[in-house]
């Protein structure tokens, strides 16, 4: 059973941080591409970080680079986003999501926790 939780979300003034979690079950975390996505109201989603199994390889969006940063807690097997240096243009709710590397599309998503820079 696929299963992906995200914590760490809420509301933060411009220039502060936040770190998202997402917790995974089954054999996610170890073989599976994982990755940050976001959607904001009338937006289209967005793919923010990804991170790829074995050599750790992170894709960063345009966006986001240079501020955001995504892990792997491996203890936990938790997905982690430290997101500094926030801008209201970075509000938006952040879902985690994974998929089998080599498919274009992410098959598997958590619920989504929201972020609100103001």
């Amino acid at each position: 059973h696929v299963q992906l939780v995200e914590s760490g979300g809420g509301s933060v003034q411009p220039g502060g941080s936040l770190r998202l979690s997402c917790a995974s079950s089954g054999s996610i975390y170890d073989t599976m591409c994982m990755g940050w996505v976001r959607q904001a109201p009338g937006k289209e989603r967005e793919g923010v970080a990804a991170i790829s199994p074995g050599s750790g390889r992170r894709y960063y969006g345009d966006s986001v680079k240079g501020r955001f940063t995504i892990s792997k807690g491996n203890a936990k097997k938790t997905l982690y986003l430290q997101m500094n240096s926030l801008k209201p243009e970075d509000t938006a709710m952040y879902y985690c999501a994974a998929k089998v590397c080599a498919l274009r599309e992410y098959g598997y998503w958590g619920q989504g926790t929201q972020v609100t820079v103001s």
